[in-house]
Order: C-alpha cells, then structure tokens, then sequence
C-alpha cells in the first residue's frame, strides 16, 4: 500500500517539523534542525557501511538524533560572541602527495560540509555546504571522544576520580574478573589496556560492529556486556589498539564516578559555560540511559569551535580552571607505551609542532594549533569511514599552520 505509506510519511514529516519548532531548550538550532526534520533517512548499519547515496548521508548526518534516543547537553543564558574578521584565502596554497591544492579543491574533494577558521579568536573563515547552515547540528563521530576524556579530567579535577592510577574497576565493580580487571584509568583514557578489540568499520564481524549492534538492541548495560565479554591480548600498559568501546567505558566511569548523566556533567561543566549558541543531542545506549562516550553528539560547528577554543585555552573559562592544570598539553601530546612512541593521547591526536586535534571518521575535525592561537573545525560526509579523503586533512591543516605565519 504505496500510497498509505507515503501519506503517513507526509504526516509523520509534518508533525516532525512542529514538534521541533515547540521543543523547548535547543536554541539557536531550532530553525535547522526543524527544517531538516522532514528529511529522509538512512539507518546506522548503512552508515558505518559506507552504503548511503550522497544526499541521503548528507541528511543522515545531521539528524542522527532521529537514529536511537538523545540526551540533550544543555546550553547556558549567553552566547559568546565571535568577532568576524573574514580572509578570502584566494592566496592559500599547498601541496600534499606531489599535487597542488588549493581552498576551493579541500572543500570539493573532501565533501566538507562546513569549515570554520578562528585565529587569534576572530572568525577568519566561514563556509557551509551540502544544505548546511549556521544554525545545523551536525554529527561529530569520534571527536566526542575528546570530550568524554575531557570530562574524566573534570571529574579528577573536582576529586570524583581520586587518581588516574587508580584500577577501572574501583568506580566500575562490574568488570571485577574480566579483561579489565587490573587496567587503570589512565590505560583507558590512552586506549592501553591490551584488550582485544577490532575497529573495522565496514566488517560486520568486527567488535567495533558488535558495539553497535548492542547499540541498536537499545538493552541497558548491553554495551558494557560487550566489553566485558572482550579477551585480553596484552598486559595492561604494554599495546595500544584503537577503540571505541573504551570511550564507552571512559563515559561509564564518568557516570559512575559524579553520579551524574554524562550529558548533564559536559553540560555543567563546560557547555553551559562556554557561551554555546545551542544545545547538543548526544546518543543513548537505552531509552534514558548511558551516553554513548565514542560518537553520536550532535552540534553546531560553532559550538564545535567553541569547545576547541576551550582547549587552546587550557581548559579554562571566565578565569576558573575546569581539568587540571597541564591536562590538556597531558591530553595532546604522544604518549611512550612499551618503549614505543604513539602519536595519541588522552583521546586527542597529536600532529605537527604541537597542534591536536578531536577526529572522527567520515572527516570531522576539531584543529587545535595553540602556537598559531588557531582553532579550526571541520564537517565532510566523505563516502566511507575512512580512506575516502580526496585530501591529506593534516597536510591541509599543516598548510593553514603555515598560512598563518607568513
């Protein structure tokens, strides 16, 4: 019955739009977000799957909060105010792999659906496509592993976590007897705590698509069992392995350790503070359950910006300290890890001088260059999770780098 189908569509689309219009809270990106509510579309398996046709993984990716249950990270009274000083960049030029690249090529290859330069806190440059506006909340993947790492930080800053020695066990029991048991905080927050864990994306065996399975059951605590579940392939502190499913557990011992939803501790502590123009959406494990610490939170890019701001400033806003002092140079430099160095810290990847940077797949970027006061922040809805760049991103910020210092 084609034609019941699509009327229902028509007035599910309908009523969307209303209700996002009348949703209290969200503001600044309630007129986006109420526009785009109508969109089609996809589902998460053919997200991670790399099997959405470009228009219908443009509108995916900026209502994933329409993709499983959301807890809103409040928003404070005031928006910071970003003075505009625009450059036109028509000069900007780098090469990367023996080509020559310019601004125009970065955004057309590299899908970038939004990108916003911010040196010595003036917006320098500001452009969205793919139907993007200012006022768009758009997904961040894993750049929101930095700020679940960032949140373990505030909640050792505030005494929460007593030490980042101390065993994951301590604050989370229920992984007393697993792979975990013997693994510290720390272990966790650098991704060393020679578990097992396979990242792939695209494979649907992998532990990475495991996660996200348990994800889509939307079961309280089925994550957690996942994790639980996973071998140990090294001792504690002797091998990093890239895993999403350790952010999950860094945002378990942030609930564990404040008591407090992970959403409503970010927004405690640094969305409500920051001068964000509006609230974000972050994916729940279960109907009013826990935040999935590795992906899922949705935002404008200027509230993006605004967190990358917080970083170069060192954690600190209106003169009060929020981590401890020295986490985020901690946080943002390479880490030695069985006599090997590792170009990772706690959640952030260090690239050139002693830039960083919260990245995500699909291209999402929040660019950190404290030596330049440089912060950038970068949507693209790149084809596939990863590989698919038409450009080397750290080659294009390495050129914005340079850019700058001329």
């Amino acid at each position: 019955m084609p034609g019941i189908r699509n009327h229902r569509f028509r007035v599910y689309a309908v009523l969307a739009v209303l209700l996002a219009a009348q949703a209290p809270g969200i503001a600044g990106a309630d007129t986006a977000q109420g526009r785009h509510a109508a969109e089609p579309i996809g589902n998460i398996r053919q997200v991670y799957d790399g099997k959405l046709y470009p228009d219908l993984q443009v509108s995916t990716f900026r209502n994933i909060d329409r993709l499983f249950p959301t807890r809103a990270v409040r928003r404070g009274a005031t928006v910071s105010v970003l003075p505009v000083r625009e450059l036109a960049f028509d000069d900007f030029r780098f090469e990367s792999g023996g080509s020559g690249y310019d601004l125009y090529d970065v955004l057309s290859l590299n899908r970038v659906s939004g990108l916003l330069i911010i040196k010595d806190g003036e917006i320098r440059f500001e452009k969205y496509l793919l139907g993007n506006d200012e006022t768009t909340r758009w997904m961040s993947m894993s750049v929101v592993k930095s700020m679940t790492a960032t949140l373990v930080g505030a909640a050792f800053k505030d005494g929460y976590i007593s030490s980042l020695d101390d065993a994951l066990v301590q604050y989370l029991p229920r992984f007393r007897g697993t792979a975990y048991d013997g693994v510290t905080v720390r272990q966790v927050l650098q991704m060393a705590s020679g578990v097992a864990w396979n990242e792939a994306y695209t494979d649907p065996a992998s532990d990475r698509r495991a996660m996200l399975e348990a994800q889509i059951a939307q079961r309280p605590g089925d994550i957690l069992e996942v994790m639980a579940s996973l071998p140990r392939a090294a001792e504690p502190g002797m091998r990093w392995n890239y895993s999403t499913g350790e952010t999950h557990l860094a945002g378990a011992l942030v609930a564990a350790a404040t008591g407090k939803h992970v959403a409503d501790y970010l927004s405690e502590k640094i969305w409500s503070r920051l001068g964000m123009q509006s609230d974000a959406s972050w994916w729940l494990d279960s109907p009013d359950g826990l935040e999935v610490g590795g992906s899922g939170l949705s935002a404008t890019l200027r509230d993006y910006a605004r967190f990358g701001l917080f970083l170069l400033h060192d954690g600190i806003i209106d003169g009060e300290r929020i981590v401890p002092e020295g986490w985020v140079e901690e946080a943002s430099t390479p880490k030695a890890i069985n006599g090997q160095t590792v170009d990772y810290g706690y959640m952030l990847w260090p690239l050139h001088d002693r830039s960083y940077a919260a990245i995500g797949i699909f291209g999402q970027f929040v660019f950190v260059d404290p030596e330049r006061n440089l912060v950038v922040a970068m949507w693209s809805a790149q084809s596939k999770p990863v590989g698919r760049h038409g450009v080397d991103e750290y080659e294009f910020f390495k050129a914005l780098s340079a850019y700058f210092d001329r």
